[in-house]
């Protein structure tokens, strides 16, 4: 299983021990508004951590926990995963915060490397990523991503914004990052 770093976080494949932090963030109604409408119960978030659990098994890539590096705190989750949870699908990016951390960038950084790690090392032809089509803070992180908007459809039981990006528009923009720095 693999651990992912940027400048401000460690992103941890999930696993049991994350459960309270998971569970705080997961019943906060404001963090699940756009993703199910609903806050967790302990269960959902324990059936969470279950079914990711055994994706990490099966295919190597799935669900991370977020930790800052200066506090040591859980402030999101993120992942890898095919589309609507069907291998036969492309590979998706989806990330939450806990409400008290949006609006620092995390997500953005998060998705970076989560992207990078599909990319890099899945060697995925295409990332997407979905949303609900009122949920502008994470379509503009799909955007700065580099995602362009696809097409409006039918994931996980809701209409969402579909955002995607080939291999080689990542390729691109990430060497034009090296340029620059």
């Amino acid at each position: 299983m693999t651990i992912l770093l940027t400048p401000r976080l460690q992103l941890i494949p999930m696993d049991d021990s994350h459960f309270d932090g998971l569970f705080a963030m997961n019943s906060d109604i404001e963090v699940m508004r756009y993703i199910t409408g609903k806050p967790d119960t302990p269960a959902d978030t324990q059936a969470m951590i279950d079914r990711v659990k055994a994706r990490w098994k099966e295919y190597g890539f799935s669900w991370w926990s977020f930790f800052e590096k200066d506090s040591g705190q859980l402030v999101g989750a993120g992942c890898i995963q095919h589309l609507g949870r069907d291998p036969a699908n492309p590979l998706e990016t989806g990330w939450r915060l806990r409400r008290d951390r949006w609006g620092n960038g995390y997500a953005s950084e998060a998705a970076r490397a989560m992207a990078g790690f599909a990319f890099d090392t899945l060697n995925a032809p295409l990332l997407c990523a979905v949303c609900h089509p009122d949920n502008h803070a994470s379509a503009h992180v799909m955007k700065k991503l580099g995602m362009q908007f696809k097409a409006t459809e039918s994931w996980y039981d809701m209409q969402v914004a579909v955002y995607d990006m080939p291999r080689a528009v990542w390729q691109a923009n990430s060497a034009a990052q090296h340029q620059s720095n």
